[in-house]
């Protein structure tokens, strides 16, 4: 399950970001290594939208390995967006290893504003990125 079926209605298999397999089905691991394209940020809108159709709940575990910008098309991309939305009430933890200093801000500045459990780690924390979004 290195790459995830590619979700109905999404044709274009991304090239910058992958999902990994994880230790529950609830838990979505997302690697990013490259620069993030509109096809992309489909692609995991509609897999995260998928997840959240599937369970009440579900957790993200971003794993940045090497970040190379995005598209103007990838920062507006109409799944990804939807998806965002609504992962006010589907995402239940949500953690980004190896953010840029700019999105750890952001993802602070979000955590304070959203129900969503949010933590950022620096690259070489991601074993208790881990311990982190999988504690109880």
């Amino acid at each position: 399950m290195s790459d995830a079926p590619l979700p109905s209605g999404i044709s274009d298999a991304p090239t910058a970001i992958r999902r990994l397999p994880g230790p529950r089905p609830d838990l979505l691991i997302f690697e990013v290594d490259a620069r993030i394209h509109t096809a992309d940020m489909a692609w995991m809108g509609a897999t995260v939208s998928q997840a959240m159709e599937a369970f009440d709940r579900i957790d993200i575990l971003l794993l940045i390995r090497r970040f190379e910008g995005a598209t103007p098309g990838a920062l507006f991309e109409p799944t990804a967006l939807k998806a965002e939305a609504a992962s006010i009430l589907g995402v239940r933890r949500y953690v980004v290893v190896g953010a840029p200093a700019w999105a750890e801000a952001a993802i602070t500045l979000g955590g304070w504003l959203s129900p969503v459990e949010s933590q950022t780690f620096d690259a070489a924390e991601e074993i208790q990125a881990r311990a982190w979004i999988d504690r109880p």
